[in-house]
């Protein structure tokens, strides 16, 4: 465990479950190669390397399970890896899987996309902080555009205070029994959300926003595809 002072069980779930139709590509996203290694591994290796991480559940596709088990947790060693997991339909159903697989002591949870390889030790670091804080944190950052919302026809109808608005990223970390309060509340009731902080919102909990990176992007498109390369070059230069 990580020197914290006291003694906690922090788990990653890493989703990793999505295809790659807007990468033009009939396969899981996350196994595609970026400077010659799958993104989910370069993902994976930020959690492996952490000492606040004691454990990672990978959440993957239907059928996908042995494929991740040899060509990414054995091919790479990747020993903080406890369970892989298949995912659902939705996002929501293959997080509330991930947070079923985690350890009984688990005490935190971090919730992080497969595709999101630029992660860094210093954002895991204040999330799992001010999740201990404030029981809920997400990453973002603020927008660089002037953001409009349009009506049905596609006018205009108001422009919101950009100071206000942030990109959401991930890391989302929690106190595990408010995660999975807030899956469980889904589960009963049915509801459609697209990212797991939602569902706290909706039980009238707060959620702490920290700031994460411009780098940490979440690699969907070839032209994410190619700015990543710029960057994992550009990290590579500078150490």
């Amino acid at each position: 465990m990580g020197n914290r002072g006291f003694t906690q069980k922090v788990s990653a779930i890493i989703v990793a479950a999505g295809k790659g139709k807007r990468m033009e590509q009939n396969y899981n996203k996350q196994y595609i190669h970026l400077e010659g290694k799958p993104i989910v591994a370069h993902t994976l290796q930020h959690f492996e390397d952490h000492p606040e991480i004691d454990e990672i559940v990978i959440v993957v596709g239907e059928g996908e399970v042995e494929f991740c088990r040899e060509n990414i947790v054995e091919k790479y060693n990747l020993s903080k890896v406890k369970i892989i997991v298949e995912g659902g339909k939705e996002r929501y159903h293959s997080v509330y899987n991930g947070i079923k697989a985690v350890s009984k002591a688990c005490e935190v949870v971090l919730i992080h996309d497969g595709a999101r390889p630029f992660v860094t030790g210093e954002i895991i670091n204040e999330s799992i902080a001010s999740a201990n804080a404030y029981g809920c944190s997400i990453v973002g950052m603020p927008v660089k555009d002037t953001i409009k919302i349009i009506n049905e026809e596609g006018f205009v109808k108001d422009t919101p205070k950009r100071e206000n608005l942030w990109l959401v990223q991930t890391p989302q970390t929690f106190k595990k029994e408010i995660i999975l309060q807030a899956h469980q509340k889904r589960e009963i009731e049915n509801l459609s959300v697209t990212d797991d902080a939602m569902l706290v919102e909706a039980l009238g909990g707060r959620v702490k926003m920290i700031r994460g990176s411009y780098e940490n992007i979440k690699i969907t498109t070839p032209e994410d595809l190619e700015i990543g390369q710029a960057i994992l070059k550009r990290r590579k230069t500078n150490r």
